[in-house]
Protein backbone atom coordinates (compact mmCIF):
# COMPACT_ATOMS: atom_id res chain seq x y z
CA UNK A 1 0.00 0.00 0.00
CA UNK A 2 1.26 3.22 -0.79
CA UNK A 3 0.68 5.63 1.82
CA UNK A 4 1.59 9.87 0.74
CA UNK A 5 2.11 12.67 2.78
CA UNK A 6 3.28 15.84 1.37
CA UNK A 7 3.60 19.46 2.89
CA UNK A 8 0.94 21.75 2.10
CA UNK A 9 1.88 24.33 -0.49
CA UNK A 10 2.92 23.71 -4.07
CA UNK A 11 6.17 21.62 -5.03
CA UNK A 12 9.42 23.77 -4.05
CA UNK A 13 12.44 23.76 -6.24
CA UNK A 14 15.23 22.00 -4.83
CA UNK A 15 17.99 23.35 -2.82
CA UNK A 16 21.47 24.33 -4.34
CA UNK A 17 24.05 23.19 -2.34
CA UNK A 18 27.49 24.22 -2.67
CA UNK A 19 29.85 21.24 -3.66
CA UNK A 20 31.98 20.54 -0.52
CA UNK A 21 35.73 21.58 -0.49
CA UNK A 22 38.32 19.10 0.05
CA UNK A 23 38.23 17.61 3.17
CA UNK A 24 41.78 19.44 4.97
CA UNK A 25 42.99 17.21 7.86
CA UNK A 26 45.17 19.53 10.34
CA UNK A 27 47.69 17.22 11.98
CA UNK A 28 49.50 18.30 15.19
CA UNK A 29 52.60 17.17 16.16
CA UNK A 30 52.70 15.97 20.06
CA UNK A 31 56.12 17.12 21.55
CA UNK A 32 58.69 14.24 21.43
CA UNK A 33 62.18 13.81 23.66
CA UNK A 34 64.38 13.13 21.74
CA UNK A 35 67.44 11.18 22.11
CA UNK A 36 71.29 12.46 20.90
CA UNK A 37 72.62 9.88 18.46
CA UNK A 38 76.34 8.95 18.84
CA UNK A 39 78.67 12.20 17.47
CA UNK A 40 75.79 14.02 17.16
CA UNK A 41 74.07 16.97 20.07
CA UNK A 42 70.10 17.06 20.48
CA UNK A 43 70.28 20.67 19.13
CA UNK A 44 72.50 19.85 15.85
CA UNK A 45 69.81 17.36 14.73
CA UNK A 46 66.78 19.40 15.58
CA UNK A 47 68.32 21.98 13.17
CA UNK A 48 68.72 19.30 9.92
CA UNK A 49 64.50 18.85 10.35
CA UNK A 50 62.67 20.52 7.89
CA UNK A 51 59.63 22.03 8.99
CA UNK A 52 56.20 21.08 8.20
CA UNK A 53 53.18 23.62 7.64
CA UNK A 54 50.43 22.36 8.56
CA UNK A 55 47.28 24.20 7.08
CA UNK A 56 44.34 25.38 9.39
CA UNK A 57 41.29 24.17 8.28
CA UNK A 58 39.22 26.71 7.08
CA UNK A 59 36.29 28.32 9.23
CA UNK A 60 33.49 26.52 7.33
CA UNK A 61 30.73 28.26 4.93
CA UNK A 62 27.27 27.36 3.78
CA UNK A 63 26.55 23.94 2.44
CA UNK A 64 30.12 22.90 3.41
CA UNK A 65 30.63 19.22 4.77
CA UNK A 66 32.62 19.24 8.14
CA UNK A 67 34.23 16.32 9.94
CA UNK A 68 35.77 15.72 12.96
CA UNK A 69 36.97 13.33 15.28
CA UNK A 70 33.46 13.28 17.08
CA UNK A 71 30.67 13.56 14.60
CA UNK A 72 30.00 14.84 11.23
CA UNK A 73 27.76 17.05 8.62
CA UNK A 74 26.80 19.84 6.47
CA UNK A 75 26.90 23.31 7.48
CA UNK A 76 23.24 25.01 6.97
CA UNK A 77 23.86 27.24 3.49
CA UNK A 78 21.85 30.02 5.36
CA UNK A 79 20.45 30.67 9.05
CA UNK A 80 17.65 32.21 7.96
CA UNK A 81 16.80 30.10 5.19
CA UNK A 82 13.24 28.18 5.58
CA UNK A 83 12.72 27.23 1.71
CA UNK A 84 14.40 23.81 2.93
CA UNK A 85 11.74 20.67 2.40
CA UNK A 86 11.34 19.61 6.76
CA UNK A 87 8.70 17.77 8.22
CA UNK A 88 7.22 19.82 10.50
CA UNK A 89 5.94 19.82 13.89
CA UNK A 90 3.16 22.46 14.96
CA UNK A 91 4.23 24.74 18.12
CA UNK A 92 2.78 26.90 20.58
CA UNK A 93 5.67 29.52 20.24
CA UNK A 94 3.15 32.03 18.78
CA UNK A 95 1.56 31.69 22.75
CA UNK A 96 4.57 31.70 24.71
CA UNK A 97 7.55 33.82 25.49
CA UNK A 98 11.13 32.62 24.82
CA UNK A 99 13.79 32.70 27.63
CA UNK A 100 16.91 31.19 28.38
CA UNK A 101 17.25 27.45 29.25
CA UNK A 102 18.16 26.82 32.93
CA UNK A 103 20.82 24.39 31.23
CA UNK A 104 22.11 27.57 29.35
CA UNK A 105 24.71 28.76 32.26
CA UNK A 106 27.01 25.66 31.70
CA UNK A 107 26.14 25.49 28.08
CA UNK A 108 24.18 22.39 28.59
CA UNK A 109 27.12 20.46 30.79
CA UNK A 110 29.85 21.35 27.89
CA UNK A 111 27.49 19.55 25.51
CA UNK A 112 26.02 22.20 23.82
CA UNK A 113 22.51 22.70 22.30
CA UNK A 114 20.68 21.87 19.53
CA UNK A 115 19.58 24.05 16.87
CA UNK A 116 15.83 24.49 15.58
CA UNK A 117 17.24 24.30 12.27
CA UNK A 118 19.16 20.95 12.47
CA UNK A 119 17.92 18.30 10.87
CA UNK A 120 17.65 14.70 10.12
CA UNK A 121 18.15 13.39 6.69
CA UNK A 122 14.73 11.01 6.47
CA UNK A 123 16.14 9.09 2.88
CA UNK A 124 19.02 7.51 3.88
CA UNK A 125 19.46 5.40 0.99
CA UNK A 126 19.67 6.16 -2.58
CA UNK A 127 19.19 3.24 -4.91
CA UNK A 128 21.59 2.44 -8.47
CA UNK A 129 17.72 1.46 -10.26
CA UNK A 130 14.26 0.39 -9.42
CA UNK A 131 16.07 -2.57 -9.89
CA UNK A 132 17.71 -2.36 -6.69
CA UNK A 133 16.94 -4.68 -3.84
CA UNK A 134 13.76 -2.78 -1.75
CA UNK A 135 13.90 -0.05 -4.36
CA UNK A 136 10.22 -0.28 -5.49
CA UNK A 137 6.57 0.31 -3.87
CA UNK A 138 4.36 -2.38 -4.55
CA UNK A 139 2.94 -0.46 -7.41
CA UNK A 140 6.58 0.71 -8.76
CA UNK A 141 6.86 3.72 -7.11
CA UNK A 142 10.34 3.73 -5.96
CA UNK A 143 9.60 6.89 -2.93
CA UNK A 144 10.56 4.49 -0.38
CA UNK A 145 11.45 5.67 2.56
CA UNK A 146 12.89 2.48 3.85
CA UNK A 147 12.23 -1.01 2.47
CA UNK A 148 9.23 -1.71 4.93
CA UNK A 149 7.91 1.92 4.68
CA UNK A 150 6.28 2.70 1.32
CA UNK A 151 5.95 6.39 2.19
CA UNK A 152 6.72 9.78 0.25
CA UNK A 153 7.77 12.26 2.67
CA UNK A 154 10.00 15.45 2.42
CA UNK A 155 13.38 15.41 2.74
CA UNK A 156 14.24 15.99 6.44
CA UNK A 157 12.80 15.77 10.12
CA UNK A 158 13.74 18.01 13.07
CA UNK A 159 16.42 16.81 15.24
CA UNK A 160 15.44 16.07 18.79
CA UNK A 161 17.51 17.60 21.57
CA UNK A 162 17.48 20.43 24.41
CA UNK A 163 17.11 23.71 22.93
CA UNK A 164 18.86 26.84 24.37
CA UNK A 165 15.84 28.88 23.86
CA UNK A 166 13.02 27.38 25.89
CA UNK A 167 9.32 28.44 25.92
CA UNK A 168 8.08 27.59 29.64
CA UNK A 169 8.98 28.97 32.61
CA UNK A 170 9.92 25.32 34.44
CA UNK A 171 9.36 26.65 37.90
CA UNK A 172 5.39 27.33 36.91
CA UNK A 173 4.63 23.93 34.47
CA UNK A 174 2.65 21.56 35.72
CA UNK A 175 3.08 18.00 33.65
CA UNK A 176 1.19 14.71 33.09
CA UNK A 177 2.31 11.36 32.35
CA UNK A 178 -0.25 8.53 30.49
CA UNK A 179 0.57 5.06 29.50
CA UNK A 180 -2.24 3.76 27.38
CA UNK A 181 -2.61 0.16 25.36
CA UNK A 182 -0.80 -2.86 25.94
CA UNK A 183 2.05 -3.46 27.92
CA UNK A 184 5.70 -3.13 26.98
CA UNK A 185 9.26 -3.75 27.91
CA UNK A 186 10.17 0.07 29.17
CA UNK A 187 7.03 1.95 30.08
CA UNK A 188 8.67 2.50 33.74
CA UNK A 189 11.70 3.27 31.96
CA UNK A 190 10.67 5.97 29.83
CA UNK A 191 8.08 7.41 32.73
CA UNK A 192 11.04 7.82 34.96
CA UNK A 193 12.86 9.80 32.53
CA UNK A 194 10.73 12.43 31.39
CA UNK A 195 10.03 12.73 35.65
CA UNK A 196 14.05 12.87 35.59
CA UNK A 197 13.92 15.41 32.99
CA UNK A 198 11.25 17.82 33.89
CA UNK A 199 13.08 17.96 37.14
CA UNK A 200 16.43 18.67 35.80
CA UNK A 201 14.69 21.46 34.11
CA UNK A 202 13.21 22.39 37.57
CA UNK A 203 9.86 21.89 37.51
CA UNK A 204 8.43 21.10 41.34
CA UNK A 205 8.11 17.66 41.90
CA UNK A 206 4.06 18.43 43.35
CA UNK A 207 3.83 19.30 40.22
CA UNK A 208 4.05 15.90 37.84
CA UNK A 209 1.11 14.19 37.55
CA UNK A 210 0.52 10.08 36.97
CA UNK A 211 -2.76 9.61 35.01
CA UNK A 212 -3.72 5.94 36.17
CA UNK A 213 -5.21 3.20 34.09
CA UNK A 214 -4.83 5.07 30.42
CA UNK A 215 -6.53 7.85 29.14
CA UNK A 216 -9.66 7.18 31.61
CA UNK A 217 -8.04 8.38 34.49
CA UNK A 218 -8.01 12.12 33.62
CA UNK A 219 -11.82 11.75 34.30
CA UNK A 220 -12.32 8.44 36.09
CA UNK A 221 -13.35 9.77 39.94
CA UNK A 222 -11.73 6.04 41.56
CA UNK A 223 -8.23 6.44 39.53
CA UNK A 224 -7.24 9.93 40.82
CA UNK A 225 -3.86 10.73 39.65
CA UNK A 226 -1.20 10.66 41.35
CA UNK A 227 2.25 12.72 42.32
CA UNK A 228 5.30 11.57 40.66
CA UNK A 229 8.43 12.27 42.27
CA UNK A 230 12.03 11.44 41.71
CA UNK A 231 11.56 9.23 44.80
CA UNK A 232 8.73 7.71 43.70
CA UNK A 233 9.68 6.71 40.58
CA UNK A 234 13.11 5.74 41.98
CA UNK A 235 13.92 2.18 40.60
CA UNK A 236 10.37 1.28 38.82
CA UNK A 237 12.80 0.47 35.60
CA UNK A 238 13.62 -2.59 37.27
CA UNK A 239 10.38 -3.99 36.85
CA UNK A 240 8.39 -4.84 34.00
CA UNK A 241 5.16 -3.45 33.37
CA UNK A 242 3.67 0.24 34.50
CA UNK A 243 3.56 1.63 37.65
CA UNK A 244 1.15 3.72 36.20
CA UNK A 245 -1.75 1.17 34.80
CA UNK A 246 -2.95 0.97 31.75
CA UNK A 247 -5.88 0.25 30.20
CA UNK A 248 -7.02 0.03 26.17
CA UNK A 249 -9.94 2.81 23.97
CA UNK A 250 -12.99 4.23 25.67
CA UNK A 251 -11.18 7.94 25.51
CA UNK A 252 -13.68 10.76 25.94
CA UNK A 253 -11.49 13.59 24.41
CA UNK A 254 -13.79 16.35 25.19
CA UNK A 255 -13.54 15.61 28.81
CA UNK A 256 -9.53 14.85 28.84
CA UNK A 257 -9.36 18.17 27.65
CA UNK A 258 -11.80 20.05 30.20
CA UNK A 259 -9.31 18.25 32.64
CA UNK A 260 -6.46 19.57 30.79
CA UNK A 261 -7.56 23.13 31.35
CA UNK A 262 -9.18 22.49 34.52
CA UNK A 263 -5.90 21.43 36.14
CA UNK A 264 -4.11 23.87 34.60
CA UNK A 265 -1.70 21.39 32.53
CA UNK A 266 0.97 22.42 30.28
CA UNK A 267 2.35 19.43 28.97
CA UNK A 268 0.81 16.20 28.20
CA UNK A 269 3.51 13.38 27.41
CA UNK A 270 1.39 10.24 26.10
CA UNK A 271 3.10 7.00 25.68
CA UNK A 272 1.55 4.30 23.51
CA UNK A 273 1.42 2.40 20.16
CA UNK A 274 -0.74 3.38 17.18
CA UNK A 275 -3.79 3.42 18.88
CA UNK A 276 -2.14 5.80 21.87
CA UNK A 277 -0.84 7.98 19.92
CA UNK A 278 -3.80 8.62 17.27
CA UNK A 279 -5.50 9.86 21.10
CA UNK A 280 -2.55 12.07 21.64
CA UNK A 281 -3.61 13.65 18.24
CA UNK A 282 -7.15 14.18 18.52
CA UNK A 283 -6.13 15.79 22.01
CA UNK A 284 -4.06 18.08 20.60
CA UNK A 285 -6.50 19.06 18.09
CA UNK A 286 -8.93 19.51 20.30
CA UNK A 287 -6.49 21.20 22.63
CA UNK A 288 -5.74 23.77 19.66
CA UNK A 289 -9.55 24.11 18.61
CA UNK A 290 -10.83 24.57 22.33
CA UNK A 291 -7.72 27.58 22.39
CA UNK A 292 -5.41 25.74 25.56
CA UNK A 293 -2.51 26.08 25.56
CA UNK A 294 -0.68 22.79 26.42
CA UNK A 295 1.67 21.00 24.63
CA UNK A 296 0.90 16.62 23.75
CA UNK A 297 4.27 14.99 23.25
CA UNK A 298 4.01 11.33 22.34
CA UNK A 299 6.68 8.50 22.86
CA UNK A 300 6.02 5.97 20.12
CA UNK A 301 5.39 2.42 22.25
CA UNK A 302 4.38 -0.88 19.92
CA UNK A 303 5.92 -4.47 21.26
CA UNK A 304 5.13 -5.55 17.19
CA UNK A 305 7.40 -2.48 16.20
CA UNK A 306 5.33 -1.52 13.89
CA UNK A 307 4.73 2.42 14.26
CA UNK A 308 5.93 4.16 10.82
CA UNK A 309 9.15 5.93 9.85
CA UNK A 310 11.17 4.90 13.43
CA UNK A 311 13.93 2.54 12.83
CA UNK A 312 12.47 0.99 16.01
CA UNK A 313 10.34 1.17 19.14
CA UNK A 314 11.51 0.99 22.49
CA UNK A 315 10.44 -2.59 24.38
CA UNK A 316 11.37 -4.65 20.70
CA UNK A 317 14.70 -5.72 21.19
CA UNK A 318 14.11 -7.29 24.92
CA UNK A 319 11.02 -8.74 23.20
CA UNK A 320 13.10 -10.27 20.96
CA UNK A 321 15.64 -11.41 22.84
CA UNK A 322 12.55 -13.08 25.46
CA UNK A 323 10.96 -14.60 22.77
CA UNK A 324 14.30 -16.57 21.68
CA UNK A 325 13.95 -18.47 24.80
CA UNK A 326 10.80 -19.89 23.83
CA UNK A 327 11.95 -21.02 20.20
CA UNK A 328 15.24 -22.64 22.02
CA UNK A 329 13.06 -24.51 23.91
CA UNK A 330 10.67 -25.86 20.96
CA UNK A 331 14.50 -26.57 19.47
CA UNK A 332 15.19 -29.05 22.46
CA UNK A 333 11.85 -30.01 22.37
CA UNK A 334 11.47 -30.92 18.63
CA UNK A 335 15.29 -32.28 18.35
CA UNK A 336 14.03 -35.16 21.64
CA UNK A 337 11.10 -35.99 20.49
CA UNK A 338 10.55 -38.73 17.50
CA UNK A 339 9.96 -36.59 14.51
CA UNK A 340 9.33 -33.79 16.77
CA UNK A 341 7.73 -30.66 15.77
CA UNK A 342 7.72 -27.11 17.74
CA UNK A 343 5.33 -24.77 16.95
CA UNK A 344 5.78 -21.27 18.99
CA UNK A 345 3.30 -18.65 18.64
CA UNK A 346 4.30 -15.16 19.01
CA UNK A 347 3.06 -11.44 19.11
CA UNK A 348 2.43 -9.69 15.77
CA UNK A 349 -0.88 -8.72 14.50
CA UNK A 350 -0.42 -6.77 12.03
CA UNK A 351 3.38 -6.63 11.41
CA UNK A 352 5.53 -9.93 12.03
CA UNK A 353 9.06 -7.66 13.47
CA UNK A 354 9.36 -10.11 16.60
CA UNK A 355 9.04 -13.56 14.73
CA UNK A 356 11.05 -12.51 11.75
CA UNK A 357 13.75 -11.34 14.19
CA UNK A 358 13.59 -13.72 16.62
CA UNK A 359 14.45 -16.33 14.38
CA UNK A 360 16.57 -15.04 12.64
CA UNK A 361 18.70 -14.34 16.05
CA UNK A 362 17.99 -18.13 17.35
CA UNK A 363 18.98 -19.92 14.67
CA UNK A 364 16.96 -22.46 15.31
CA UNK A 365 13.69 -21.86 13.24
CA UNK A 366 12.95 -23.98 10.04
CA UNK A 367 9.86 -22.12 8.79
CA UNK A 368 8.79 -18.78 9.71
CA UNK A 369 5.22 -17.51 9.12
CA UNK A 370 4.37 -13.88 9.20
CA UNK A 371 0.89 -11.97 8.99
CA UNK A 372 2.67 -10.08 5.25
CA UNK A 373 3.40 -13.41 3.70
CA UNK A 374 0.62 -15.48 2.88
CA UNK A 375 0.76 -19.20 2.94
CA UNK A 376 -1.84 -22.31 1.66
CA UNK A 377 -1.68 -25.01 4.63
CA UNK A 378 -1.08 -27.40 2.23
CA UNK A 379 2.27 -26.51 1.24
CA UNK A 380 3.57 -25.72 4.59
CA UNK A 381 2.61 -29.06 5.87
CA UNK A 382 5.09 -30.26 2.36
CA UNK A 383 7.33 -28.20 3.73
CA UNK A 384 7.44 -29.27 7.92
CA UNK A 385 7.29 -32.85 6.41
CA UNK A 386 10.26 -32.42 4.20
CA UNK A 387 12.05 -31.00 6.89
CA UNK A 388 11.47 -33.86 9.17
CA UNK A 389 12.39 -36.24 6.78
CA UNK A 390 15.87 -34.45 6.31
CA UNK A 391 16.90 -33.51 10.07
CA UNK A 392 14.13 -35.62 12.05
CA UNK A 393 12.95 -32.63 13.90
CA UNK A 394 11.04 -28.87 12.68
CA UNK A 395 10.82 -25.92 14.40
CA UNK A 396 7.64 -23.40 13.23
CA UNK A 397 7.76 -19.72 14.17
CA UNK A 398 4.55 -18.47 13.33
CA UNK A 399 2.60 -14.42 14.85
CA UNK A 400 -0.22 -14.42 15.74
CA UNK A 401 -1.88 -12.44 13.03
CA UNK A 402 -0.49 -14.79 10.61
CA UNK A 403 -3.23 -17.28 8.49
CA UNK A 404 -6.18 -15.24 9.14
CA UNK A 405 -7.03 -15.05 5.66
CA UNK A 406 -7.79 -18.46 6.10
CA UNK A 407 -9.04 -18.94 9.67
CA UNK A 408 -11.01 -15.40 10.25
CA UNK A 409 -11.79 -14.65 6.64
CA UNK A 410 -14.85 -11.91 6.51
CA UNK A 411 -14.36 -11.24 10.12
CA UNK A 412 -15.06 -7.79 11.46
CA UNK A 413 -15.35 -8.12 15.36
CA UNK A 414 -13.14 -5.69 17.10
CA UNK A 415 -11.41 -4.96 20.60
CA UNK A 416 -11.73 -2.00 22.91
CA UNK A 417 -8.77 -0.26 20.84
CA UNK A 418 -10.38 -0.79 17.29
CA UNK A 419 -8.39 -3.75 16.44
CA UNK A 420 -9.40 -6.75 15.06
CA UNK A 421 -9.64 -9.56 16.84
CA UNK A 422 -7.82 -12.50 15.72
CA UNK A 423 -8.44 -16.35 15.38
CA UNK A 424 -5.99 -18.31 17.61
CA UNK A 425 -3.21 -19.37 14.43
CA UNK A 426 -0.88 -21.26 17.20
CA UNK A 427 -3.87 -23.74 17.99
CA UNK A 428 -4.94 -24.33 14.70
CA UNK A 429 -1.82 -25.13 13.26
CA UNK A 430 -1.25 -27.70 16.63
CA UNK A 431 -4.39 -29.30 15.24
CA UNK A 432 -3.46 -29.40 11.61
CA UNK A 433 -0.60 -30.63 12.15
CA UNK A 434 -1.55 -33.08 14.53
CA UNK A 435 -4.20 -34.84 12.02
CA UNK A 436 -1.60 -34.70 9.42
CA UNK A 437 1.11 -36.88 10.47
CA UNK A 438 -1.62 -39.03 12.62
CA UNK A 439 0.94 -39.73 15.57
CA UNK A 440 3.78 -40.31 13.37
CA UNK A 441 5.32 -37.09 14.61
CA UNK A 442 5.77 -35.51 18.56
CA UNK A 443 4.14 -32.43 18.50
CA UNK A 444 4.48 -29.71 20.87
CA UNK A 445 2.83 -25.65 21.25
CA UNK A 446 4.61 -23.39 22.94
CA UNK A 447 2.54 -19.76 23.68
CA UNK A 448 4.94 -17.53 25.57
CA UNK A 449 2.15 -14.83 24.77
CA UNK A 450 2.12 -12.16 27.33
CA UNK A 451 5.72 -13.10 29.54
CA UNK A 452 7.62 -11.49 26.36
CA UNK A 453 5.99 -7.91 27.01
CA UNK A 454 5.61 -8.22 30.70
CA UNK A 455 10.01 -8.39 31.77
CA UNK A 456 12.17 -5.63 32.58
CA UNK A 457 13.98 -4.60 29.81
CA UNK A 458 17.50 -5.35 28.31
CA UNK A 459 20.97 -2.46 28.59
CA UNK A 460 20.19 -1.30 24.95
CA UNK A 461 15.94 -0.50 25.39
CA UNK A 462 17.05 0.70 28.83
CA UNK A 463 19.47 3.28 26.98
CA UNK A 464 16.73 3.92 24.37
CA UNK A 465 14.12 4.45 26.79
CA UNK A 466 15.87 7.17 28.50
CA UNK A 467 16.96 9.23 25.40
CA UNK A 468 13.27 9.20 24.05
CA UNK A 469 11.93 10.18 27.34
CA UNK A 470 14.24 13.09 27.72
CA UNK A 471 14.19 14.35 24.04
CA UNK A 472 9.96 13.77 24.92
CA UNK A 473 10.88 17.11 27.48
CA UNK A 474 13.43 18.47 25.56
CA UNK A 475 10.62 18.96 23.21
CA UNK A 476 7.97 20.15 25.10
CA UNK A 477 9.91 22.82 26.97
CA UNK A 478 10.98 23.82 22.79
CA UNK A 479 7.10 24.25 22.41
CA UNK A 480 6.43 21.14 20.19
CA UNK A 481 3.16 20.31 20.25
CA UNK A 482 1.71 17.00 18.31
CA UNK A 483 4.92 15.16 18.25
CA UNK A 484 6.46 11.81 19.00
CA UNK A 485 9.85 11.24 19.46
CA UNK A 486 11.83 8.68 17.62
CA UNK A 487 15.47 7.05 16.31
CA UNK A 488 15.17 7.57 12.64
CA UNK A 489 18.30 6.47 10.79
CA UNK A 490 20.01 6.29 13.87
CA UNK A 491 19.50 10.04 14.96
CA UNK A 492 16.55 10.97 17.44
CA UNK A 493 14.20 13.35 15.65
CA UNK A 494 10.93 14.64 16.11
CA UNK A 495 7.93 13.68 13.71
CA UNK A 496 4.39 14.94 13.60
CA UNK A 497 1.65 12.31 14.43
CA UNK A 498 -0.48 12.26 12.12
CA UNK A 499 1.90 11.60 9.84
CA UNK A 500 3.14 7.73 12.05
CA UNK A 501 -0.73 6.78 12.45
CA UNK A 502 -1.72 6.45 8.99
CA UNK A 503 -1.20 2.62 9.19
CA UNK A 504 0.86 0.34 10.98
CA UNK A 505 4.44 -0.46 9.81
CA UNK A 506 4.77 -4.42 7.87
CA UNK A 507 7.44 -6.09 6.63
CA UNK A 508 8.37 -5.80 3.13
CA UNK A 509 7.71 -8.82 1.58
CA UNK A 510 10.31 -8.33 -1.05
CA UNK A 511 12.49 -6.46 1.17
CA UNK A 512 15.74 -7.56 2.39
CA UNK A 513 15.15 -8.55 5.89
CA UNK A 514 12.78 -10.81 4.53
CA UNK A 515 14.96 -12.44 1.98
CA UNK A 516 17.91 -12.16 4.87
CA UNK A 517 15.77 -14.80 6.94
CA UNK A 518 14.05 -16.75 4.15
CA UNK A 519 18.02 -17.69 2.70
CA UNK A 520 19.40 -18.16 5.75
CA UNK A 521 16.99 -21.04 7.03
CA UNK A 522 15.87 -21.93 3.28
CA UNK A 523 12.49 -21.24 3.71
CA UNK A 524 10.79 -21.73 -0.01
CA UNK A 525 7.68 -20.15 -0.97
CA UNK A 526 4.64 -21.06 0.99
CA UNK A 527 1.44 -19.94 -1.39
Amino acid sequence: MLLRHRLAGTARAPTIVSKPSPCVIAIRAAPRTRVAKPGLSATSESKSEQTVTVKAPETPKGGDFIAGPYGLGRVSLDAADTTEDVLEVPTLRHMLQPRDSPFALDNNSGGGFVGDRDKVRLHAMQFESTESSGATCENGDNNVFDEDTCLILPEWAIRSGPRKRIFFDPEKVTAAIVTCGGLCPGLNDVVQNIVFTLTDYGVPEDQILGIRYGLRGFYEREDKPITLTRDTVDGIHLKGGTMLGTSRGGANIKEIVRRIDLWGLDMVFVIGGNGGNAAADAIQQEVERQGVRCVVAGVPKSIDNDILLVDKCFGFDTAVEEAQRALLAAKVEASSGYKGLGIVKLMGRSSGFIAMQASMASGVVDVCLIPEVPFSLEKLKQCVAGVLEKKGHCVVCVAEGAGQDILAAGSTATDASGNAILADVGTWLRDEFKKHFKGESDVKYIDPSYIIRSIPTTSNDRIYCKVLGQGAVHGAFAAYTGFTVGLVNTHYVYLPIPTIIQAPRRVNPKGRRWNRLKTAINQPDLV
